[in-house]
């Protein structure tokens, strides 16, 4: 049995949103968390639309942040290709 798990997020303009998470990984070496999650969002060739945030815990509350480097979406793809074979 698949079991969803969802996670609420708050926009920048102060709207709740509850979104599906896809799934969440942190990096060994600079110790960076990550979350994948998705709204259900299919494009123009029905495809779902995923979204990728850095997970900022420094103030003791996450907070969902961009992705800052070229380099950071090079290893992120490199996530999301492993997950596509594995599916």
């Amino acid at each position: 049995m698949n079991e969803n798990k969802t996670m609420r997020i708050v926009s920048e303009d102060g709207s709740n949103e509850e979104v599906e998470v896809v799934f969440a990984f942190e990096f060994k070496d600079n110790k960076k968390e990550y979350v994948i999650y998705t709204k259900n969002e299919r494009d123009d060739d029905n495809n779902i639309t995923i979204y990728v945030s850095n997970v900022d815990r420094s103030s003791g509350e996450a907070k969902l942040l961009g992705v800052e480097s070229e380099e950071e979406w090079n290893r992120i793809k490199d996530v999301l290709r492993e997950l596509a074979k594995s599916e």
